[in-house]
């Protein structure tokens, strides 16, 4: 084997090929430190004196189905110029890791395609090298985020797992990167990030949230330049919940066992759009005979159906006028249940007509809580919380394609 060989093929530099090993199907390179090329490894000089050698093995780039291992027994010097005795650098591999750089690149990208399991199990080596390999990859990209040019936020929560365990996810809605990972789902959840964004100097101009207490006080207070607006899904999502407690609500005090049973799974049916209703399975004459045996439940279909419009239009005058007709609709239909809406969509009312001046939402946030939630079934859970907090933040660049 030449130097030119290690060089090219390994990555090898300032080192030499003393001889090749083949030993229980693996090969083994044994190389030696070239001594004009010694160097302290804490002043850089090259005026130093041997101290002795540690034989170590670095698992190196498979050949074909071989595994390889390059053999070194690695020089400890004494420098003449700052007195220090420590080992020399070495070249081909990081401080107190058994394999090369050249093969923890080659992992990395086989990890662009393969599972932990399946990358361990095609280079032989235990998973948990494949995943430390990654960690360490990713805790390196990750360690600073840039939130200077941060512009347009979306902001949720998510649940990790059993015992009501949730993560607080912000995401930039213009590059799809999630930028912060908080522990709960409270307003203390994000009380580092809006440390974080303040000493970034961020100029974010729009926030998309839910209409949840913590972020309609949180996001006002420490951004107050910002749009904090709600979009579609959620306030569709308001109405929808207010419906369906109506609707039980109906069906518990309904007087007899027909206006029961003609209520009694007509939940769907409430929550579809018009428009999607099946004629083939009856679903249009099922709702019109529940919505005329209680007229209460009529009230609030229409009322939401109506208010579906709110998104559409033709500006932020108009949809001020047509939510202040609806919200007076809902205190005069003497349902309790409608009042209560009302009351909400009047809280809400600055960050339902924000839309209109950022039309931001939090759909691409609700899909990257879909891939953390395929990421985390697919991996059967995660035992270290920070590589798992680590690959989310890597989740942007991830796809998940149905098969089959």
């Amino acid at each position: 084997m030449s130097t030119s060989l290690l060089y090219h093929g390994w990555g090898l530099r300032g080192d030499r090929p003393c001889r090749t090993e083949f030993q229980e199907g693996a090969i083994a390179f044994v190389i030696g430190h070239a001594p004009e090329k010694l160097r302290c490894s804490c002043c850089g000089s090259g005026d130093v004196i041997r101290a002795g050698q540690a034989p170590r093995r670095f698992r190196g780039l498979p050949m074909g189905s071989r595994r390889t291992w390059i053999a070194l027994s690695v020089q400890r010097l004494t420098c003449r110029a700052c007195g220090r005795t420590r080992q020399a650098t070495l070249g081909l591999a990081d401080p107190r890791r058994s394999y090369t750089r050249a093969f923890e690149r080659y992992a990395l990208e086989l990890s662009r395609h393969l599972t932990i399991f399946a990358v361990a199990q095609h280079l032989g080596v235990g998973w948990d090298m494949i995943k430390d390999i990654q960690k360490r990859h990713l805790a390196r990209r990750f360690k600073h985020i840039r939130r200077r040019g941060l512009k347009r936020l979306a902001i949720d929560q998510i649940s990790i797992g059993k015992g009501h365990r949730y993560f607080t996810v912000v995401l930039d809605l213009d590059s799809g990167a999630v930028v912060f990972i908080g522990d709960g789902k409270g307003a203390q959840s994000l009380d580092s990030f809006w440390k974080r964004l303040r000493a970034s100097r961020a100029k974010v101009r729009a926030v998309a949230t839910d209409m949840s207490p913590a972020y309609t006080l949180a996001v006002p207070e420490n951004l107050p330049q910002a749009v904090h607006g709600f979009d579609r899904f959620h306030g569709v999502k308001l109405f929808n919940d207010k419906l369906g407690d109506l609707r039980r609500h109906v069906q518990r005090s309904a007087e007899t066992i027909e206006q029961k049973q003609v209520i009694q799974g007509t939940r769907w049916l409430l929550l579809k759009n018009p428009e999607n209703l099946d004629d083939d399975r009856d679903e249009r004459t099922r709702l019109d005979e529940a919505l005329r045996l209680n007229q209460p439940l009529a009230v609030a279909y229409h009322l939401k159906e109506d208010l579906r419009q709110l998104w559409e239009q033709p500006g932020k005058r108009a949809a001020g006028k047509f939510l202040t007709d609806g919200i007076k609709r809902a205190h005069a239909s003497g349902v309790a249940m409608l009042k209560t809406l009302g009351n909400t969509l009047q809280l809400h009312r600055k960050g339902l007509r924000a839309w209109y001046d950022h039309r931001i939402s939090t759909g691409p946030l609700e899909g990257t809580n879909n891939k953390i939630k395929t990421m985390q079934r697919q991996s059967y859970g995660f035992r270290d919380p920070e590589f798992f907090r680590l690959k989310i933040f890597a989740i942007h660049e991830a796809n998940y394609a149905l098969t089959g």
